[in-house]
């Protein structure tokens, strides 16, 4: 039995911490804040609640699979998990408008087909046949895997089998997600609808890799669920599978530095100079708060993939509404942005800063546990931004705009708002310690090994990442696998191949 330490109790930290419990280490968490979950947060005021990080849960798998794995309790157990349906109203630019069921390639394939055109719905269904293709090819080295020693062929080889194009008397094949909707879905609303999938990540669509084509895939086959109460619901339950399997938490405990002793990780030290024991040391912050703990030593291994940085924000704006939802409200809308190019270039521009309006997504939940009565309701609005954020009266403008963009979505939203709290890239910062609220994005193949991220193992011996600053990614599912990996290296060492 090792004695494990590990720094932060966002959600890959605390799936890594059950599973190291249930195989009979003794485990304790440290975390600076006084709370569990990382972004998975919740804000509650006047009797209404509001998720503040992720509000749905794709993939839902990796954690009935954390449940299974650890306890007798099934996750349905201990969650209320519902799908989402439809799994997302999309308002388009030119005000044409789609509902996409949940699940369903005939069905969003016929819903296509009715509100944007014949051949529409075909094209679509066509591109995601395509990107099936892609997940069948990743799926295992970059959720399931650890990262392969010679990462490099995953950052050499595209596996989006994209359509030939003849360009210039040239034939082409798409090598980015712009290319694969300028080239192969050629309609602007459904380009608009795939690159919102990279968008919602902080990616931008002109640079990202083709195979990006595997996160509209990844909600198309799998669905989009909902936690009743909050995706803060699921953080709950995880961190009380930790408590039962004897899990040990320290809140408002911060991490100073990663103590070492003969060449490896030996405990920490923290800011009031308490020093730690540990076996070993799994680590769930950010690179540049590692870099900081691990005093004098390279935590990366010479060739290794570069640890991603700079990576956009999000801007939340959480609304409480006089009203309720009218029947068959959707849970999520999209409203796309007027000017993709505008919003592209506001982004990821030389001097990044914020579209007037930006694409929006518009959550409204209609969950009774969220309101004070059913007399009102919660609305929740997000937008991609610049990490870092900018002044108050900068971000009261920023915040202004998403409910202008949102009023498409909620018919006379201000005559409804009661008040209103915003939550900047700072607010990120706080949650998570990334600089300037930078949210990571899932792995992916290809493009040099630019969306690849840090090994689940280090070069310092005994000390391990977690979450989504480290394989195979940000997003709840990515954070869920990567507690797995962690946990299947340590169990079994560094011949372990994989979850099974």
């Amino acid at each position: 039995m090792a004695r494990i330490a590990v720094i932060g109790a966002g959600m890959g930290a605390l799936a890594a911490a059950a599973r190291l419990a249930v195989a009979g280490h003794r485990v304790a968490v440290y975390e600076r804040t006084e709370t569990y979950g990382g972004a998975v947060r919740r804000l509650e005021r006047d009797g209404f609640a509001f998720d503040t990080g992720p509000g749905l849960l794709p993939l839902p798998a990796v954690y009935r699979d954390l449940f299974v794995k650890t306890g007798k309790e099934p996750l349905e157990e201990c969650v209320g998990l519902v799908q989402v349906d439809p799994s997302a109203r999309h308002l388009f630019a030119d005000g044409s408008e789609a509902a996409l069921p949940n699940a369903s390639r005939a069905g969003v394939v016929s819903a296509l087909d009715e509100a944007l055109g014949a051949g529409a719905g075909r094209r679509w269904g066509d591109f995601l046949v395509r990107a099936r293709e892609t997940w069948d090819r990743t799926r295992r080295p970059l959720l399931e895997e650890p990262l392969w020693p010679d990462w490099q062929v995953l950052a050499e080889r595209e596996p989006y089998p994209a359509v030939p194009h003849k360009r210039l008397l040239r034939t082409r094949r798409a090598g980015t997600l712009a290319e694969v909707g300028a080239w192969e879905l050629r309609d602007p609303r459904l380009i608009a609808l795939l690159e919102s999938h990279a968008l919602a990540y902080g990616l931008d669509p002109r640079a990202v890799p083709a195979n990006a084509a595997v996160l509209p895939y990844m909600e198309h086959a799998f669905g989009t669920w909902y936690v009743r109460g909050g995706l803060r619901e699921l953080a709950r339950a995880v961190y009380e599978r930790c408590l039962a399997r004897r899990v040990e938490f320290h809140f408002g405990a911060e991490v100073a530095a990663i103590l070492e002793k003969d060449g490896r990780a030996a405990g920490l030290e923290l800011a009031d100079g308490t020093a730690v024991e540990a076996d070993l040391v799994v680590s769930g912050v950010a690179p540049g708060v590692l870099d900081r703990l691990v005093r004098g030593t390279a935590v990366r291994a010479a060739g290794e993939v570069p640890p991603l940085r700079g990576a956009p924000s999000r801007l939340t704006v959480l609304l409480a509404l006089r009203g309720g939802a009218p029947e068959g409200t959707a849970h999520r809308t999209v409203v796309h942005a007027e000017d993709r190019d505008a919003e592209l270039d506001a982004l990821f521009g030389a001097a990044p800063g914020m579209a007037a309006r930006p694409t929006v997504t518009v959550l409204r939940p209609g969950d009774p546990a969220l309101v004070p009565d059913p007399a009102h309701e919660t609305a929740v609005l997000v937008a991609t931004v610049p990490a870092g954020g900018g002044s108050a009266e900068e971000t009261a403008r920023r915040a202004d705009d998403l409910i202008t963009v949102a009023e498409r979505a909620l018919p006379e939203l201000r005559k409804r708002l009661l008040w209103h709290e915003v939550l900047t890239p700072a607010d990120v910062e706080e949650a998570t310690g990334a600089e300037g609220g930078a949210v990571p994005a899932p792995a992916l193949a290809a493009a040099d090994g630019r969306m690849l991220h840090a090994s689940n193992s280090t070069a310092l011996s005994g000390l391990f990442t977690v979450g989504g600053w480290s394989h195979p990614g940000g997003g709840l599912p990515h954070a869920g696998m990567s507690g797995a990996l962690v946990a299947g290296l340590i169990v079994e060492g560094p011949d372990f191949q994989g979850s099974q």
